[in-house]
């Protein structure tokens, strides 16, 4: 608790100031680990319908956006 008081000073809360740029992250970083997976030809594993599964490479889709 107390790290994020140095870094959101008066009550700001950091992630609903930088939410945005935080999800764009968090997006770009995934669409680059998919993309390196598929690349390698290692398979990634995902949740569908409650159980977790691995998809292989071709499988893989990665948006562009």
């Amino acid at each position: 608790m107390e790290a994020n008081k140095r870094i959101a000073p008066k009550g700001q809360d950091i992630f609903a100031k930088y939410g945005e740029e935080i999800t764009k992250a968090c997006e770009r970083a995934v669409r680059e680990a998919l993309r390196k997976h598929k690349q390698a030809g290692n398979p990634v594993a995902v949740a569908r319908d409650g159980k977790v599964i691995l998809l292989q490479p071709d499988e893989i889709e990665i948006d562009t956006d």
